[in-house]
């Protein structure tokens, strides 16, 4: 019988994660592309000495509590970790590490083009040539959008993602506004950035990019009251969280004309059903929650989660820890 520790995974990882983290451990992988059912991850919780997972599982106290002694550690291949009871972990002594960095440049990168599409409406212009509706060579106010060039971007949240996204926005001219909890200065001493209050932002940028985690006062973050601040000509981009947008008040925002358009990675639920109304809108760019989704980025973020997990099962502090009061609780070689 093998003494090597053994690791489950939620999902199967890029090749190259896959074979390093065979190098070292025996591993068992979830063969589905929908999430493990809460039982099974219960049972494994109890057998195995560490979890590699996604955003898609909850990893609630339940789950937690039910891990054996021999159990060490969650690694997480995400940079948020919204989706685990990080309080029930702590106590249990088991370690919770993220990918953080890694896909900074990948999602701004998704984020600026999902800004440039919505605002160009290309999503809905692909569909009107597919649908046979193009029956004209050129047409004066044929899906005329909005300009990029020389606009206001207002990003709210200026950590990693949305300095990057800032620095693009500086290429594209546009006059940088920002808000967050915390000030950022370095984004305002080298790319131009302002800060302001919400409202501010809200009211003056053309262009509003969503960029902060899922928190108790983040939810619905852009609701009804906020949606109406915004101009009329104004694009809402959320490639953060979904709940973070009220989505029945950005619908009748959509509906109405409050604002011109959306571009959404992130749903309040995903995935979203099919029927959600904001489908059936021209004025919205959907996509499936894929903004780090470069082969290079995925690959690496997979990587990151396995390096962390050889540390938690080598007695080691992982270099993503998000959770370092638990070194209290189970220092790093016990």
């Amino acid at each position: 019988m093998s003494d090597r520790k053994k690791v489950y995974l939620t999902r199967e990882l890029p090749q190259e994660a896959m074979d390093l983290l065979k190098s070292k451990f025996e591993v068992e992988v979830w063969p589905e592309e929908i999430p493990p059912p809460k039982s099974l991850l219960k049972e494994k919780m109890r057998e195995v000495d560490g979890l590699i997972c996604l955003l898609t599982e909850r990893i609630d106290r339940e789950v937690i509590e039910a891990a054996g002694p021999q159990f060490r550690g969650i690694s997480q291949v995400a940079v948020g970790y919204d989706n685990i009871d990080i309080k029930a972990a702590t106590e249990k002594g088991i370690y919770v590490t993220n990918t953080p960095g890694v896909l900074t440049e990948t999602t701004a990168d998704y984020a600026f083009a999902l800004l440039m599409a919505t605002a160009r409406r290309i999503a809905e212009a692909d569909r009107y040539v597919r649908s046979g509706k193009w029956k004209i060579p050129w047409g004066l106010m044929m899906l005329l959008g909005q300009d990029i060039w020389g606009k206001t971007i207002g990003i709210i949240g200026m950590g990693r993602i949305g300095t990057a996204v800032a620095r693009r926005a500086k290429g594209m001219n546009m006059k940088i506004l920002y808000y967050d909890v915390v000030r950022n200065e370095k984004a305002e001493k080298e790319l131009g950035a302002k800060y302001v209050d919400l409202e501010t932002l809200l009211k003056e940028s053309d262009f509003v990019t969503l960029h902060v985690p899922l928190l108790p006062s983040t939810r619905h973050l852009i609701n009804e009251e906020r949606l109406k601040l915004m101009k009329k000509t104004a694009c809402l981009i959320n490639t953060s969280r979904g709940p973070v947008v009220d989505e029945k008040a950005l619908y009748k925002a959509l509906k109405e004309g409050w604002i011109w358009a959306a571009g959404l990675d992130v749903w309040e639920k995903e995935p979203t059903d099919p029927d959600n109304p904001l489908l059936k809108l021209d004025n919205v760019t959907a996509s499936p929650h894929i903004a780090s989704g470069s082969i290079a980025t995925r690959t690496k973020m997979a990587l990151m989660a396995v390096e962390n997990m050889i540390a938690i099962l080598e007695g080691k502090v992982p270099p993503n820890l998000v959770n370092k009061e638990v070194l209290k609780v189970r220092p790093p070689t016990s």
